[in-house]
């Protein structure tokens, strides 16, 4: 073969090489989208009922041909192992849980604050003699684990110098705490809202410590790899989520009605939730992070967070405000 036929071959060679990789650079450029976007939905974040009724996000999306799959969520513990299995892309949580699951190795962002809620508080029965936090020493207290109703027991106790080795502490699912304490097998619940509000006014259990302090904020989360590979829709996301936001602001009556309807609440259970839910501060930042990193103090005093873990950084890594509206 002569030389310039080498040189030829050669130069057609690199040519196709080339250009395959153009074209494979740019079918890449061009796949920029997600085909369905999995997001949950729970009974202790309305918005996010208002969010699925009003199918802001499905109209949005829908100009980019990209479907939208709705999950419910039963807990923050849930809702995280559907974002850590990949079952849901966006899921809702309070932030003290969602520092939980970023401490231990579940790849999420926190990105937009969805309520300020009093979701939960400490509940015993009618005829309970528990009134205080001491009380608790030596009881069986029901609570999910890994949500803000644990965070907020153990920071109650933490703060009278008692731990979760000072009671017996009987895990379960919330609908199953509250079950079990209406029953008589526990002798207190760490509440969720709006479960606990039902209890309160149907069977007239009572609230016997309350701290709105100690309710860590509810955060939407993404998984990381979603949000690195799309940002455009997490962006989307968010902006539906503020519609619906606003749209319940302006709508109580009609926002209470989605929310007992979906919930199977009556109407003096819903108002009690809606009361004690704040919807007036979506923007994600430092108020978050310094609340956040305040339960994840007790968490690692109580064992929940390893020692060595560095609360501050994870608590960094956690919050990403730069998907969602900021501060006017």
């Amino acid at each position: 073969m002569s030389m310039t036929r080498k040189l030829f071959l050669t130069a057609l060679m690199a040519s196709i090489a080339l250009l395959s990789i153009a074209m494979t650079s740019g079918c890449a450029k061009k796949d920029t989208k997600p085909e369905i976007v999995k997001i949950d939905f729970a009974y202790y974040n309305p918005v996010s009922l208002v969010l699925k009724e009003k199918k802001f996000l499905e109209e949005d999306l829908a100009k980019d041909n990209i479907k939208v799959e709705w999950i419910h969520s039963l807990g923050s513990n849930k809702s995280l192992e559907l974002l850590n299995s990949k079952s849901a892309d966006f899921g809702s949580t309070a932030g003290a849980a969602a520092l939980i699951g970023k401490a231990n190795g579940n790849p999420i962002k926190s990105v937009y604050v969805y309520s300020k809620p009093e979701w939960t508080a400490l509940v015993v029965r009618s005829d309970s003699p528990i009134a205080k936090i001491e009380d608790l020493k030596g009881k069986k207290v029901a609570v999910t684990r890994g949500t803000d109703p644990h965070v907020f027991l153990l920071r109650a106790l933490d703060s009278v110098g008692l731990s979760e080795k000072d009671i017996e502490l009987v895990p379960l699912q919330h609908p199953d705490g509250r079950n079990a304490l209406e029953k008589g097998d526990v002798d207190a619940w760490a509440g969720l809202d709006p479960l606990m509000a039902s209890t309160e006014v149907d069977k007239g259990s009572k609230l016997f410590f309350r701290n709105a302090d100690l309710n860590t904020y509810g955060v939407l989360n993404v998984r990381e790899e979603f949000a690195k590979k799309y940002p455009a829709q997490v962006k989307q996301v968010i902006a539906a989520y503020e519609k619906a936001r606003t749209w319940a602001l302006q709508n109580p009556a009609e926002f209470k009605k989605i929310l007992a309807r979906d919930a199977k609440l009556n109407d003096a259970v819903a108002t009690r939730v809606i009361q004690r839910t704040d919807l007036s501060g979506p923007v994600i930042g430092d108020k978050q992070k310094a609340t956040i990193a305040a339960a994840g103090d007790v968490l690692k005093k109580s064992g929940v967070i390893k020692k060595d873990v560095d609360v501050p950084a994870i608590v960094n890594a956690l919050i990403d405000p730069q998907y969602g509206i900021t501060a006017k």
